[in-house]
């Protein structure tokens, strides 16, 4: 079942973008007088298809993992002698660029949309309050305490965990200083410290996690909340509302402790201490072993925690009028275009693992993921996700748009297109690299199962 909703996730999300992206094009090149022949969201055989006034088939394929507009082109064969003004080729260098460049634009004008309808609709975000600071870390070596509040980081406003970490990102592998204003007490100041090239680790970033800061969040008691349908608390009769008490005889103080627990003993028969409407009984149960993102066995029982309050002391609702989000949906557009851009940057340069390459497994199961968390989290995977597609398909690599503006521009600078062996060349140079990250991306995906 959770392999379903997983597929559905990937299809829904890249059903979106694609459709995004190549509406752009479509759109752009409609105006631009270019006959359309095809609008396809999904490669391979359509699974239905349908025409309008114009004569432009659209279609639906089988596989989910991207979509084309066909124009008409005469370099793809012959065009009809009436048709030849409405032909993709036979229009000027300026015209073909921003048809090129409408799919990303499109990408990123939807991004500023996503972000702009947060603004306005309102988000409750968790304070980005220190919890816990790691020794010999960065954190601990600039003077970052518990329970001090983080408001910006290298003068940028941060209101969220989530903020903190695109920061954080930003700088992984720099060195230099890193200023951080915070409040502690009541007073508010800003600290600096060296990043001394900071890392993050290759099997799983954890930008915050790996700079020294654990998140402060409220005692969470040992309460079972969601079963997992056939998971191992299930088999042993474990119930919504069962707090635990004990295993093996040893006190549990909190859910944390909990699951070190049980992550620790995979295969290993433990003895709960339950407390169930007020009466104390014990179950033996078995923790499942399961393997790992960092590759390494650990126990799962298929429990999760009973949700808690957080304090409203530590609640901040952001919310904008319709004209004050649009700012902020520009500055929150460019700061994800921008981290996409440094993280690009800084896998070239080996200072960010490439093995945080992600592909379509690792994208469907943050699909899933953001939509179980609802609608927020959803928007915000899908506006991130999208800029990350405007952004790649601008690089200058033939095959994607960002190459096909290359050549484009070239021709009106010379009057002439490159030789179709000059283009054909970066042809099979594009789609070796390109294939190639595919195949790393895909490696990196089921190396993370």
């Amino acid at each position: 079942m959770q392999i379903i909703e997983t597929i559905l996730a990937l299809a829904l999300t890249l059903g979106i973008l694609v459709t995004l992206h190549e509406y752009g094009h479509f759109w752009v090149a409609r105006r631009c007088g270019v006959k359309v022949l095809r609008f396809s969201v999904g490669f391979g055989k359509p699974l239905f298809s349908w025409y309008d006034r114009h004569g432009t088939e659209f279609a639906v394929a089988a596989i989910p993992l991207g979509g084309y507009v066909k124009m008409l082109d005469a370099r793809e064969g012959p065009v009809p002698e009436e048709l030849e003004d409405q032909a993709f080729t036979s229009k000027p260098p300026s015209k073909r660029i921003a048809i090129a460049a409408a799919g990303p634009v499109a990408n990123f004008m939807f991004a500023l949309f996503a972000y702009w309808l947060l603004g306005i609709v309102g988000v409750t975000a968790v304070a980005p309050i220190v919890g816990d600071v790691a020794p010999d870390t960065v954190a601990e070596r600039m003077g970052l305490r518990e329970g001090m509040e983080l408001h910006a980081v290298d003068g940028h406003r941060v209101t969220s965990w989530r903020d903190v970490n695109m920061r954080l990102l930003e700088r992984a592998g720099e060195r230099g200083e890193i200023a951080i204003e915070v409040s502690d007490s009541g007073a508010r100041g800003t600290i600096t410290g060296e990043l001394g090239g900071w890392r993050l680790s290759n099997e799983s970033p954890n930008p915050l996690g790996q700079f020294g800061i654990t998140p402060w969040r409220p005692d969470v008691p040992p309460v079972l909340g969601q079963i997992s349908d056939g998971g191992r608390a299930e088999q042993a009769g474990l119930r919504p509302g069962d707090q635990v008490l004990a295993v093996d005889g040893e006190p549990i103080g909190n859910w944390f402790e909990l699951v070190d627990l049980i992550r620790s003993s995979p295969q290993q028969t433990l003895a709960l201490t339950i407390e169930r409407e007020g009466a104390e009984r014990t179950i033996e149960v078995t923790p499942e072993a399961k393997v790992a993102e960092e590759g390494e066995t650990i126990g799962f029982l298929g429990a999760g925690v009973q949700p808690v309050t957080w304090p409203d002391e530590v609640l901040r609702d952001v919310s904008y009028g319709p004209l004050a989000a649009i700012p902020n949906a520009v500055s929150e557009t460019w700061a994800d275009t921008r981290l996409t851009l440094v993280a690009i940057k800084k896998m070239v340069t080996g200072l960010l693992s490439p093995t945080n390459l992600s592909g379509p497994i690792t994208i469907a199961r943050v699909a899933e993921a953001s939509v179980s968390s609802g609608f927020e989290d959803f928007v915000r995977f899908l506006a991130y996700l999208s800029i990350s597609l405007g952004v790649l398909n601008l690089l200058p690599i033939p095959v994607l748009d960002g190459g096909h503006i290359v050549y484009y521009t070239i021709e009106a600078i010379r009057g002439k297109p490159l030789s179709e062996e000059a283009q054909a060349l970066g042809l099979r140079i594009g789609m070796t690299l390109i294939l190639t990250l595919m195949v790393f991306a895909l490696y990196n995906d089921l190396m993370r199962l």
